[in-house]
């Protein structure tokens, strides 16, 4: 049996891409591990309104009932929604084993990659995605993430990796495993909550159109996946030495209290949102449904690529 036997995707989602229209894939563990409820919920349903305004049809993805649901209801939305964190968390590794038991899981960014590749989606919106924890030299605490965007052809839009990692680090594993870093409307990698990191991203590009055109050569070329990098809106970004200073206090609490691995960053999460007095779950939201909007717009310009062309009428 094949690993598409376990995809269930959702009537307006298979659809859309039978019929080459433009579809965008959402993660869950943003919903399940990421946000409290019901502000997760207001944030899942935001955003794929926004990429429907846009043009794209949005398909939510994560592990449910023993299958790969691409295109999540909105009954199964608030099921995620309810968890209260008590859903598996679902990287590369967990995938057959929550098949088997049948678990409700969020999707990370690896594994959100993998079932958007095995349904036919090349575009995903996410907040950051994972990389190199600080402390990695001791730890290896190093996220699937970048190894997944090595492998897997689907261009991932984000605010950058999330502040609480070491962003150097990832950016030098992600250039050593030959993944593209390119700039939407910047010169800067992002740094989530923050717009500036201090590190370069590879490529600027200031249109949706060219990054379409690279995400379609990469996929032409085989190379697997390209990052892209968009900036919080500047309305919306917090202040890049304030934010430092809550990540470092989060931090110190993970080690006094024993936290590591797949645990770690939800409580970094968790405890950077009371350190902030949710300030840093209100930047989530809109950055987040910013990287939505750029991510429509980009898989927008892709189905125009592939947009049969009207027959030329010879007088």
């Amino acid at each position: 049996m094949s690993a598409k036997a376990y995809l269930s995707i959702s009537p307006e989602v298979k659809k859309a891409l039978a019929a080459g229209a433009p579809v965008v894939a959402l993660e869950s563990t943003i919903i399940t591990h990421g946000m409290p409820y019901p502000q997760n919920l207001e944030m899942a349903q935001n955003v794929e309104a926004v990429i429907r305004r846009h043009g794209a049809v949005p398909a939510t993805i994560a592990i449910m009932d023993g299958r790969f649901c691409v295109g999540v209801s909105g009954e199964d939305l608030e099921r995620l929604a309810q968890t209260g964190g008590k859903a598996a968390k679902a990287s590369r590794r967990d995938v057959a084993s929550l098949l088997v038991k049948g678990e409700i899981a969020g999707t990370t960014v690896a594994t959100t990659m993998q079932i958007a590749a095995l349904a036919g989606i090349q575009v995903f919106a996410t907040g950051g995605i994972g990389g190199v924890h600080r402390g990695a030299e001791d730890t290896f605490d190093i996220s699937a993430d970048l190894e997944e965007l090595s492998r897997t052809p689907v261009c991932v839009v984000c605010a950058g990796a999330k502040s609480i990692l070491d962003i150097a680090k990832t950016l030098e594993v992600l250039e050593t495993n030959g993944v593209p870093v390119l700039g939407y409307g910047t010169d800067e990698f992002p740094a989530f909550w923050a717009r500036q990191s201090g590190h370069k991203v590879d490529h600027r590009f200031d249109d949706v159109a060219d990054i379409a055109r690279v995400v379609a050569m990469q996929a032409d070329l085989g190379m697997g996946g390209v990052l892209v990098a968009n900036p919080i809106p500047e309305a919306d970004a917090l202040d890049p030495s304030a934010i430092e200073a809550r990540i470092a206090e989060a931090i110190r609490g993970a080690e006094q209290e024993g936290v590591s691995r797949k645990a770690l960053t939800p409580f970094l999460l968790k405890r950077i949102f009371e350190l902030t007095d949710g300030k840093s779950l209100v930047a989530n939201i809109a950055l987040v449904e910013n990287n939505a909007l750029v991510a429509a717009g980009i898989a927008v310009a892709l189905a125009a690529r592939h947009a049969p062309k009207p027959a030329v009428r010879r007088a």
